[in-house]
């Protein structure tokens, strides 16, 4: 479904955000994006299953997501202090934010599920470095 739609959450993580350190994974990303102001938008063809080719910026690397939503985070709306740090190759859709002023991160696709043994746990060691940053 639509995640504008989950208004107690996205007050939730507003209020939060420069609070507590966030990590937003899947719906995560796009609520936190929401209680940033941005927008998102309903998918031609919505991501699901584990063959979605994302590319991080930080690394060059490209990587096979697991995904299953049928929105995006529409990029044109961010605000300034987010930074995209991955896109989704199939069609150009933001996969990963990070904030440089205040901890928070987040990504669109399952980093949990990701195929292969490590190929998405640079997520989790970034995340841990923000919480040690923020200390």
């Amino acid at each position: 479904g639509d995640p504008a739609r989950v208004k107690p959450t996205i007050k939730t993580i507003r209020k939060l955000i420069g609070k507590v350190p966030i990590a937003g994974i899947c719906l995560g990303h796009q609520l936190t994006a929401l209680a940033l102001g941005a927008k998102t938008f309903k998918l031609k063809f919505g991501h699901h299953g584990s063959n979605q080719p994302v590319k991080d910026f930080e690394t060059g690397r490209v990587f096979i997501s697991s995904q299953n939503h049928n929105f995006a985070v529409d990029e044109r709306t961010l605000p300034k202090e987010m930074e995209v740090t991955q896109i989704n190759l199939n069609d150009m859709t933001v996969e990963g934010m990070v904030n440089r002023d205040v901890p928070l991160i987040t990504v669109q696709y399952h980093p949990e599920a990701g195929p292969g043994p490590h190929d998405t746990y640079f997520f989790f060691d970034r995340f841990v470095k923000m919480l040690k940053e923020y200390r």
